[in-house]
């Protein structure tokens, strides 16, 4: 019993901490929206097992939780496309132990991959004035923190 209150309270508590840390654009739950979610996971037995293993209550007994639902696989026509349009642009591990794919080896002999458009220069600058107003900017130390961090006064609260 009291393993299961425990897994219980911390599932609760990282559904919670979860939704405040993702800063929903929506707005945050209401209590009855966060109740759902736990209960749907209850249902389905998305919660952590209790014991060290970090396994799913579904994964530890999954006769006891509705299956999880089955994802088409591909079909070998699927599979082979795939793999004719790997050969061809070259997206595929080279023959030796270096970890490089052949088209990082040898570009002359594939096609280019394609170039993904850039910023501009005042999209960046924008973004850059953003930062510098709202603090989300490395502070000028070794610390890893961000200047808002570090001075939440100076800046305007989210």
């Amino acid at each position: 019993m009291r393993n299961t209150l425990s897994a219980l309270t911390l599932a609760v508590l990282v559904l919670s901490a979860g939704h405040a840390l993702a800063q929903d654009p929506g707005g945050p739950k209401t209590r009855e929206q966060v109740r759902a979610e736990l209960m749907e996971a209850i249902r389905l037995g998305n919660m952590p097992a209790g014991d060290d293993s970090g396994r799913m209550l579904n994964e530890v007994n999954p006769s006891a939780y509705p299956p999880k639902p089955v994802v088409p696989c591909k079909t070998r026509e699927q599979v082979r496309a795939e793999l004719e349009e790997a050969k061809r642009t070259g997206n595929m591990p080279a023959y030796d132990d270096s970890g490089c794919m052949l088209n990082e080896i040898n570009p002359s002999a594939y096609p280019p991959k394609p170039v993904v458009p850039c910023k501009t220069r005042e999209q960046v600058r924008a973004e850059l004035a953003e930062a510098i107003r709202t603090g989300n900017m490395p502070a000028p130390d070794e610390s890893g923190c961000l200047l808002k961090d570090l001075y939440p006064d100076l800046y305007p609260k989210k």
